[in-house]
């Protein structure tokens, strides 16, 4: 069975940690779903930042394949039998992990569940509302647009309920704002090297392009190569507020992104799980508010993430 190197590394200092009675560290499990999009990268950071505040000993689970269902549950296998305090857990997919979860919940593995609902057991869910914020990223839009345009759409991942919901959120605004002309709309995978892809076809499709919707910050700026080695220029939203896009929203490249903010999210679900195995109270579920970043507020998501402090409980649930 293989591993990224993160994964053996943390796997090792588990395995040595459970052979020193002395050593009461309490241990959890995240699962994120790439090494490929810096939101995620955000939430690593902050599960570690969080871990390190509570003396906790954080280990990471991460698909050398982007949002691959095999590797995942090869990983699911590996902590069901090392037996953490805690699961944090980011499903690649909603239907595929069903059966990984059920395996954790029948050996009484706490998990905190982040971002994707699915079926189970959970302590407690930490996410955003995904169909308002696609919802509020295309009514921005359409409204910075005049109501009349030819856009495109860069989704996301189809199989992610973040995707879906986006995407739902899309339709809802679609339906307000008929002078919207939809030219085309495609799959980017959450991934920037497939949305620049996706985007070159777009454009070589399409002789005009008012503006791209895309799913996500990483996909915005693949929108973004494309445009500038097409010699074209578009208006381009995203979502995310990772500091990379900011940085556009800065320069006026990007117009705008929705702060679906995993480094928060992180720091939210890790606290989570820290306050499940010190048996403190926890809601049903947190839901974290969406933001809309541009040219008035960016400046204050231009932080890098690694300087950036988790929130404390009592400012997220109240």
């Amino acid at each position: 069975m293989r591993y990224p190197m993160a994964v053996l590394a943390g796997a090792t200092v588990l395995f040595a940690s459970l052979a020193q009675a002395a050593d009461e560290k309490m241990t959890i499990a995240v699962f994120t779903k790439n090494s490929t999009n810096p939101a995620y990268q955000a939430f690593r950071i902050a599960a570690d930042q969080v871990g390190h505040a509570a003396n906790a000993r954080i280990v990471h689970y991460v698909p050398n394949k982007p949002d691959n269902v095999d590797e995942q549950k090869e990983m699911v296998e590996h902590v069901l039998k090392d037996r953490p305090d805690a699961v944090i857990f980011i499903p690649v997919d909603d239907v595929a992990m069903i059966d990984s979860v059920k395996k954790l919940n029948e050996a009484k593995i706490p998990i905190v569940l982040v971002s994707n609902p699915l079926p189970g057991s959970f302590v407690t869910y930490v996410g955003a509302d995904d169909y308002e914020i696609g919802y509020r990223e295309a009514r921005y839009l359409f409204e910075k647009l005049g109501g009349k345009g030819k856009i495109v759409i860069i989704e996301g991942t189809p199989a992610a309920p973040t995707n879906r919901e986006r995407v739902r959120g899309y339709k809802r605004a679609l339906a307000e704002f008929p002078g919207i002309d939809v030219l085309g709309s495609g799959i980017g995978n959450y991934q920037q090297p497939d949305a620049r892809r996706l985007m070159a076809k777009f454009l070589g499709d399409y002789p005009e392009i008012d503006a791209v919707l895309s799913a996500n910050d990483g996909m915005a700026l693949g929108a973004l190569e494309a445009l500038k080695e097409a010699g074209r220029t578009s208006i381009v939203i995203g979502i995310n507020g990772i500091l990379p896009a900011v940085k556009q929203i800065e320069t006026g490249a990007i117009l705008a992104s929705v702060d679906f903010n995993m480094f928060k999210i992180g720091c939210t679900a890790t606290r989570a799980a820290v306050r499940y195995v010190r048996h403190e109270p926890l809601p049903e579920k947190v839901m974290l508010p969406a933001e809309i970043i541009d040219k008035n507020n960016y400046k204050s998501w231009l932080v890098p993430v690694e300087q950036q402090t988790c929130p404390e409980w009592s400012d997220v649930v109240r």
